[in-house]
């Protein structure tokens, strides 16, 4: 598969966090999230996602906030909650999550390419 295939198959949306709480059940600390990926057909609802980036953001700060998110990963449980998507990061200097998001408002459900 050449490069230009490969990065094809990955699915990243364009999404905006709705919800936010501390996941009291997680070892490390971590938020559950509520991301709204666009209406159906060509968004895919809301989504939830777990993700470890307390050290830079409060639940306060990250609602509202677009993102970008991987949505073909497949699910998983993480401390009891159901985590559909992951949402994209990279890490600063130290190694805290600095999240990936829009530089403008775009529309919610919108592909990356």
């Amino acid at each position: 598969m050449d490069p230009v295939e490969a990065f094809q198959t990955l699915d990243m949306r364009v999404g905006r966090i709705v919800r936010c709480e501390a996941n009291e059940a997680a070892r490390k600390p971590s938020y559950k999230m509520w991301v709204d990926l666009g209406e159906p057909p060509e968004g895919l609802g809301v989504r939830q996602s777990s993700a470890q980036i307390v050290d830079l953001y409060s639940a306060e700060d990250l609602t509202g906030r677009l993102v970008i998110a991987a949505v073909n990963l497949g699910s998983r449980r993480i401390a009891g909650f159901k985590s559909e998507v992951l949402v994209m990061g990279v890490p600063d200097e130290t190694g805290r999550v600095v999240l990936l998001e829009p530089q403008r408002e775009v529309p919610l459900g919108a592909k990356v390419f």
